[in-house]
């Protein structure tokens, strides 16, 4: 059952569109790097279209009917999109679930040291990478720093084209015969993975030992005002620096940072906004920490999703715990993550006529998990029909895909979590290469695709 490659398939009109929106994504993406400034670019985008916060339909005591629109937020990191359809909600939601985080270094709460006149930043790398593939490369910082005073500052350098970057050393092959021994895995630990962020002392600072440390700290407190005291409450992230690019001769591709979950998180958002008149009430949903586990505060497996709903029927009129669960319970779902494009260059870890490709549209995985579907939802033979009339009445070009061969490996996504509560959910999102490298590689068709499919889906 061979895929065509959707560029054969467009028309002018399509491939001016599918660029529109592709020039879209890269500035989304280029933009947002971390998971708030993603939240905080959602909301800005719903409000623009009408969305309401929920916590003021909440305080005013507002009654909800068909047609509303309203999101919540939780702790800045994650964010739910809910527009209200004519359906009662007991007859479930069209969701859509995707994740803002994405593999990075984190900056530690007491990060900053001097060694032999080169100042640092240690980091603990967040999410699966490949420790060896941050090396010497230009790197940005963004965060937040909370002050006791209740004030918070956020920080980004790196992406200004006057602004500094950071990098992590290597050490010259000429003195690396024994590191080159090294596997993978080994070739730098995680505790050598130090941003250098400067090599100016400064003068008369009464700090003979680390006079370096000192002139960083200087530049933050006059720059952002914050000591190092600040930095314990402190979530900084250091991330490749730069924008997205068009990748290839022909353009057909786009070279970026964090596309692992954003590739799914920008056509999930637009999706949802262009939603006009739902039948079932339409639901985009953006967590944190799934690169983690989905745990915490913000993740998956917290009560924030629930908690919002319960919320939500009641300001309907569906006030009722069994109302709530009905509406879980019928709702359908596409976990929107990323899957693994098949790579030629290393396709003994695939199963071809069970991969997805650059270029084939959007990829739908019935399971993931490892090693037997360990970890995996498994969605229905009756679900997984019923995906696939929605995007054919549509005219979605979609493919089918395995995470690799059986016994290479796996992964999960939040599907599982959301499985939990009866609903029906499948796996869905757009094929990836170099996932979790600091630069990831995707088809503009196939993002594109993924909105075409997420908005027929929301629609149907």
């Amino acid at each position: 059952m061979k895929r065509p490659n959707v560029w054969d398939t467009y028309t002018a009109s399509q491939l001016a569109e599918l660029e529109e929106f592709a020039d879209a994504y890269k500035a989304f993406i280029s933009a947002n790097k971390t998971e708030r400034e993603c939240c905080s670019a959602g909301v800005e985008l719903a409000r623009e279209q009408g969305y309401v916060d929920l916590n003021e339909c909440i305080s005013a005591g507002q009654a909800l009917e068909p047609g509303d629109k309203v999101y919540a937020v939780n702790r800045n990191k994650m964010l739910l999109l809910v527009h209200l359809g004519s359906k009662p909600l007991a007859e479930g939601l069209n969701i859509i679930g995707a994740h803002f985080d994405c593999p990075r270094l984190d900056v530690k709460q007491v990060p900053l040291e001097e060694n032999d006149g080169i100042a640092y930043l240690d980091t603990h790398y967040y999410g699966g990478i490949k420790k060896y593939q941050w090396l010497t490369m230009p790197l940005a910082l963004h965060g937040v720093v909370c002050k006791k005073d209740g004030t918070t500052v956020r920080v980004s350098i790196g992406e200004d084209a006057n602004d500094p970057v950071f990098v992590i050393t290597d050490l010259l092959p000429h003195l690396g015969s024994e590191q080159m021994k090294q596997g993978a895995r080994e070739f730098i630990p995680g505790e050598a993975l130090d941003v250098v962020v400067g090599n100016r002392p400064l003068s008369d600072c009464g700090n003979d030992d680390a006079p370096v440390k000192a002139h960083v700290l200087a530049m933050l407190a006059e720059r952002y005002g914050i000591d190092e005291e600040d930095l314990l409450s402190a979530e900084l992230e250091i991330v490749p620096a730069g924008p997205a690019r068009d990748l290839g001769i022909d353009r057909s591709m786009v070279l970026g940072y964090g596309q692992d979950d954003r590739s799914c998180v920008f056509p999930t958002l637009r999706a949802q906004l262009a939603c006009q008149t739902p039948k079932r009430t339409s639901v985009a949903l953006f967590v944190d920490k799934e690169e983690i586990g989905s745990m915490g505060a913000t993740g998956m497996t917290s009560t924030f999703f629930e908690d919002a709903l319960a919320e939500i029927c009641a300001l309907a009129g569906e006030d009722s715990a069994l109302a709530l669960r009905r509406c879980l319970r019928n709702s359908r779902v596409l976990s929107s993550d990323v899957s693994a494009a098949f790579d030629p260059k290393f396709a003994s870890v695939y199963e071809k006529k069970n991969s997805c490709f650059l270029g084939h549209g959007l990829s739908f995985m019935k399971y993931t998990g490892s090693r037997g579907k360990s970890g995996s939802n498994d969605a229905s033979a009756e679900y997984v029909a019923q995906v696939r009339a929605i995007m054919d009445e549509a005219g979605v070009h979609y493919q089918t895909c395995e995470l690799g061969k059986v016994d290479a490996g796996g992964g999960g996504t939040i599907a599982y979590i959301l499985a939990r509560y009866g609903m029906s959910v499948i796996d869905s999102g757009v094929p990836l290469l170099s996932m979790h490298a600091p630069w990831e590689v995707v088809s503009k068709a196939d993002v594109y695709e993924a909105y075409r499919g997420y908005r027929a889906f929301f629609e149907a």
